[in-house]
């Protein structure tokens, strides 16, 4: 299976500036999409592979840090790098804040450029990673049945089988049956190991409150 090549969009109105970083993206190994306008950029698909953004805050459309706020939500694992002929130091701090990993005045070199997109494109990966994971999860979890869902609820708070039993009132035999299955289903190999995944799912356990 080949390994898709990260994206890197550049959303600038200036013509001569894709072109040259067009070649610069490429040369390094990535895939380069162009966009003229902010607008254009937005209607565009979420990608699958690790991206970053390189936006230009003078558009004429919209203003960059509005292109920030608009993606911040859909968007998280698509880091942002600032470009601009007219920053500043507020303007800096608030993209900054506000999730960019970097904010570049032109003209700069391909170098620090190069080394922004670098970095990007790792929080990028990172970032998929983590939602490819927690998705894997959300995904066991559904496939558990309404008690096992039950009993894990009551397993990650520290109850022991035989106060599950009382709580559900079934017997505690069937809560151990329910419990074994629940615990293979989420591939759970201990009960810290169970409480860690509860709490990536937002479940209540016993370290919360």
């Amino acid at each position: 299976m080949v390994a898709v090549k990260p994206l890197v969009f550049v959303v600038d109105d200036d013509i001569s500036l894709r072109d040259s970083l067009g070649f610069l993206i490429a040369n390094a190994g990535w895939r380069p999409k162009f966009f003229a306008s902010a607008m254009e950029f937005l209607a565009s698909p979420r990608p699958t592979s690790p991206s970053c953004l390189i936006l230009d805050v003078g558009l004429p459309d919209l203003d960059g840090l509005e292109v920030q706020q608009r993606i911040a939500g859909e968007r998280a694992d698509m880091p942002i790098i600032f470009i601009t002929a007219r920053g500043d130091i507020p303007m800096t701090v608030r993209a900054i804040r506000a999730g960019a990993v970097d904010f570049l005045s032109k003209p700069f070199t391909p170098a620090v450029l190069l080394r922004a997109i670098e970095s990007a494109l790792e929080r990028s990966r990172i970032r998929l990673q983590e939602e490819a994971k927690l998705q894997s999860l959300r995904d066991r979890y559904q496939a558990l049945s309404r008690r096992e869902r039950e009993v894990m609820a009551h397993v990650v708070l520290g109850q022991l089988n035989k106060q599950v039993s009382g709580e559900l009132g079934i017997s505690e035999i069937t809560v151990k049956q329910h419990r074994g299955r629940m615990m293979r289903k989420m591939r759970a190999r201990s009960l810290p190991e169970l409480v860690t995944i509860a709490s990536r799912l937002g479940i209540e356990t016993a370290g919360k409150g």
